[in-house]
C-alpha cells in the first residue's frame, strides 16, 4: 500500500493513443491537470494501442519502460491520462513499486484542493468516497486478513468488508448534508424567481476564462487563476443590465472531457444554477485549437445534467492572444445574437456582450398596462414584491392604473395561479 501524492510530488505521466475515438484523450491537458495540482513532471511516456491491455493497460513492454523511467528519475507517483480498473493500478503499483493514479483520482484530488465552502468540500467528500469505494482490493493486503486473536475469534468481518461498511455510512450521511444544503440553496433560487430577477449563468470548458469575465461584469474579485477548476464553488452576484433592471450573474464549476461521473452526480446541486438560468454564456477560449472539441465536452455534460434546452449565448473570449480579431457580434437569420466574441482580461468586446444581454433578456420580457379595481386591491403587493412595476396613478373611479414590466415566465405564472385573472385588467 502507497501513501497518496501529494502536491510537489516527482511524477511520470503516462498517455496511450488509443484507435476508439470516445476513450482517446488530449496529452496537454493531462500535462495542464498535472500542473494544477501541484504535481512536477519529470517525464511522459507515450504509446500507441487498439485496445487497453488487461493487466497493465500499456502492456508488458511499455510497464517495464515506465518501471525503469520511475527508477532512473527517482519519481514517486505515475499519473495516467486514462481511467485504469483497480487490477490495473494493483498490477501496476507492484511493478513500479510507487503510487499509481489514473486520470479520475487526479481530477478528484484536483477538486479537494480546489473547494472551499462546506457545500463544496461535502461534494469532493462524496465523490471521493464512490470512488474509493471501488478501489478497496488495490494494494491493501492487510484488509484481505480475517480478524483473529483471543477475543476476535469466531464469526468476524473481514477488514475490507469493515472499510466497505465504513464508506457506505459516510457517504449516506454526506448525502443527507448535501440535501440540505440543496434544500437552502432551492430557497434561494425561488426568492429569486419570485422578485422576477433573471438569472444569467456562465458555464464552459475549464480555463476558458469564466471567473475572469465574471469579475469584469460584476466589479469583483472571484479568484482567477490560469489554471484547471481554479473556481469549484458557485458564486453568485448581481449586475444592472439597461432596459432589463437588475439580473443574476452565476459563475460555476468548469467542465472537462469525461468528467468524472460520481463528480457530475456528486456536484448536482451546484449545477442547478445552471439548470435554472434564463440564459446561458457558454465561455470559449477562442485562442484554443481544441475549442471546438471543448465545445462539445460541454454540451455533453450540459445534457447530462438536463440543461441542454436554456437559450444559449456563446461567448468567444481572449481574442486579445488572436491576429486580426476584433470585439463584433455574430447573429442569425433572425438577428438574434448567436456568438460575441471580447477579451475578458482586457475587457474590449464587454459592452457587446451586455448589450445582448439585455437584448435577449428583452425578447422575454412582456409590458402591459392594467386598471385594478379597489376591490383588488391585493394586486398591489404581489407587483411590489416583483418589483415590476413602471408607473402607476389612478382614476376618476378609484381604480389602480399600473404599467407593469416582468418576465412572460411571472406573467403565466401569475394567470395561472389566478385562473388568468389578470387578462381581464388589461387596457387595449
Amino acid at each position: 500500500m502507497f501513501d497518496r501524492y501529494k502536491a510537489g510530488d516527482q511524477a511520470i505521466l503516462v498517455h496511450v493513443d488509443l484507435d476508439d475515438e470516445v476513450a482517446r484523450e488530449d496529452l496537454e491537458e493531462l500535462k495542464l491537470l498535472a500542473s494544477s495540482a501541484g504535481v512536477n513532471t519529470l517525464a511522459v511516456v507515450t504509446a500507441a494501442r487498439s485496445k487497453p491491455d488487461p493487466k497493465f493497460f500499456v502492456g508488458s513492454g511499455k510497464a517495464e519502460e515506465i518501471q525503469q523511467a520511475v527508477v532512473a528519475l527517482e519519481a514517486n507517483v505515475v499519473i495516467f491520462n486514462h481511467a485504469l480498473s483497480p487490477s490495473q493500478e494493483k498490477s501496476l503499483e507492484a511493478l513500479v513499486k510507487c503510487r499509481v493514479l489514473d486520470r479520475t483520482t487526479l481530477i478528484l484530488d484536483i477538486f479537494a484542493q480546489r473547494a472551499r465552502t462546506h457545500e463544496g468540500n461535502l461534494q469532493v467528500e462524496l465523490a471521493q468516497l464512490k470512488h474509493i469505494s471501488t478501489r478497496l482490493v488495490r494494494g491493501w493486503t492487510h484488509l484481505e486478513r480475517q480478524k483473529g486473536g483471543i477475543g476476535l475469534r469466531g464469526p468476524g468481518e473481514t477488514q475490507l468488508e469493515t472499510d466497505r461498511r465504513l464508506i457506505r455510512g459516510r457517504i449516506k450521511n454526506i448525502e443527507k448534508r448535501l440535501e440540505k444544503v440543496a434544500k437552502q440553496r432551492d430557497q434561494g433560487r425561488r426568492a429569486r424567481k419570485r422578485s422576477a430577477l433573471p438569472t444569467i449563468s456562465l458555464v464552459g470548458y475549464t480555463n476558458a476564462g469564466k471567473s475572469t469575465l465574471f469579475n469584469r461584469l460584476t466589479e469583483s474579485d472571484v479568484y482567477a487563476a490560469d489554471q484547471l477548476f481554479a473556481t469549484l464553488d458557485p458564486t453568485l452576484r448581481k449586475i444592472t443590465l439597461e432596459e432589463v433592471g437588475d439580473s443574476i450573474l452565476a459563475d460555476t464549476v468548469g467542465f472537462i472531457r469525461h468528467l468524472p461521473h460520481d463528480l457530475v452526480a456528486a456536484f448536482k446541486a451546484t449545477l442547478q444554477e445552471t439548470r435554472d438560468a434564463d440564459i446561458q454564456l457558454h465561455v470559449i477560449d477562442a485562442a484554443d485549437e481544441r475549442r471546438a472539441e471543448n465545445i462539445g465536452a460541454v454540451n455533453k455534460v450540459l445534457e447530462e445534467i438536463e440543461a441542454d434546452d436554456i437559450s444559449q449565448i456563446l461567448v468567444y473570449n481572449k481574442i486579445d492572444q488572436l491576429e486580426e480579431v476584433r470585439p463584433h457580434i455574430d447573429r442569425d437569420d433572425e438577428g438574434r445574437v448567436v456568438r460575441v466574441w471580447l477579451s475578458a482580461r482586457t475587457g474590449e468586446g464587454c459592452e457587446l456582450l451586455l448589450q445582448a444581454l439585455t437584448e435577449q433578456l428583452a425578447r422575454s420580457m412582456v409590458e402591459y398596462k392594467l386598471a385594478i379595481p379597489p376591490a383588488e386591491q391585493q394586486w398591489r403587493g404581489v407587483f411590489y414584491q416583483l418589483d415590476c412595476i413602471v408607473e402607476e396613478s389612478y382614476s376618476e373611479l378609484g381604480d389602480w392604473l399600473v404599467d407593469v414590466k416582468m418576465s412572460s415566465e411571472d406573467w403565466n405564472r401569475l394567470n395561472k395561479t389566478h385562473q388568468r385573472q389578470l387578462e381581464h385588467f388589461i387596457i387595449h
